[in-house]
């Protein structure tokens, strides 16, 4: 294929996410991503933000590691709809040129990206977990869990422009915000008929769970199919309820229904790095522990001493967990 010409193709975005009328701290772990990007090219990193009445949290950003906040306000656009977004972005994008473009694996960011991949007719390598430059011919290095986890493979989009990548949330911790940092806040304006979807809003309805969800959550409990039935919850229910925590579950867990997808910890689930991490009854297949194995703390208990979870474990506890989570539930109860 003939080498195309890339030299106006300038600086590394990275898409922040607004929720409910507040940056949402993925787009801080954006900025961390992209900040190592941004100075291996020597080039400014733009965090992009579309929403409605954020302009007080913008500086946030810039303390964060942006060097140039760039902002799309408008009330049609205070809640995520994937055509008025794309419609946006592509528009950006072709006016600006960024040479890398990095959202969150989050719902946001697996439905727009590979909208505005096809619309650009550029690359996309999803669920990435690590980044980095190629100096040489300033392309990104993409890594990413393949063949059901068991090998890594490493991507590079070499014919198009913008390199495109979603990484795993909780895969890259926070850069300290530093007060001292300046940067510029650009305003963008779209006329109304960027704002126009096909999506009407009724209603956004929480799910109903203990504790924060999994992704944000400091604990998390979680259980596999090692509970041997979904009746037995209350138990994990009990145990998360009493440290503040969350539940979490391995996909054998969710597949035969004993908790909601929303739950799930892994590869086809979610990322998480809490600063403890309880595994009950999880044998530990790599497709798991590629989801949690960054919490400060894990402790596994499994009745089986070669079971894989032990090999990441801080504590492990050979046991029969209906046997051990009463006494760690009866033990708590007594020290409050």
């Amino acid at each position: 294929m003939e080498k195309r010409d890339f030299s106006s193709y300038k600086g590394v975005w990275v898409l922040g996410e607004v929720r409910e009328e507040r940056i949402h701290p993925v787009s801080y772990e954006l900025l961390a991503w992209g900040r190592d990007l941004a100075d291996k090219l020597k080039v400014d990193l733009v965090s992009i933000i579309i929403g409605h009445s954020i302009g007080d949290q913008l500086e946030e950003l810039i303390h964060r590691g942006a060097d140039k906040v760039m902002v799309i306000d408008h009330p049609a656009i205070a809640h995520f709809r994937a055509d008025s977004y794309s419609a946006i972005l592509t528009r950006l994008i072709e006016e600006d040129k960024p040479e890398i473009l990095i959202a969150s694996a989050t719902t946001m960011g697996r439905t727009l990206m590979p909208i505005l991949a096809v619309k650009l007719g550029a690359g996309l390598t999803a669920d990435c977990t690590g980044l980095d430059i190629d100096i040489g011919e300033r392309l990104l290095i993409q890594t990413r869990p393949a063949v059901g986890g068991n090998i890594m493979a490493t991507i590079k989009t070499p014919v198009f422009r913008p390199q495109m990548a979603t990484v795993r949330p909780k895969s890259k911790k926070l850069l300290p915000p530093d007060k001292t940092r300046t940067g510029a806040i650009m305003v963008r304006h779209f006329d109304d008929s960027y704002m126009i979807s096909r999506v009407q809003r009724l209603d956004f309805i929480k799910e109903e769970t203990i504790g924060a969800p999994i992704q944000d959550a400091e604990t998390i409990v979680a259980f596999g199919k090692g509970l041997k039935d979904g009746k037995h919850i209350t138990l994990i229910n009990e145990l998360a309820a009493l440290l503040n925590g969350s539940v979490g579950a391995s996909r054998s867990a969710t597949d035969r229904g004993w908790i909601s997808y929303s739950h799930q910890v892994g590869l086809s689930g979610k990322t998480v790095s809490p600063r403890l991490y309880i595994a009950c009854g999880i044998s530990g297949a790599v497709q798991h522990l590629a989801g949690m194995s960054s919490a400060e703390t894990i402790v596994a208990i499994n009745e089986d001493p070669e079971a894989n979870i032990f090999s990441v474990s801080d504590y492990g506890i050979v046991g029969d967990l209906f046997q051990v989570l009463p006494l760690l539930i009866e033990t708590l109860k007594n020290r409050r």
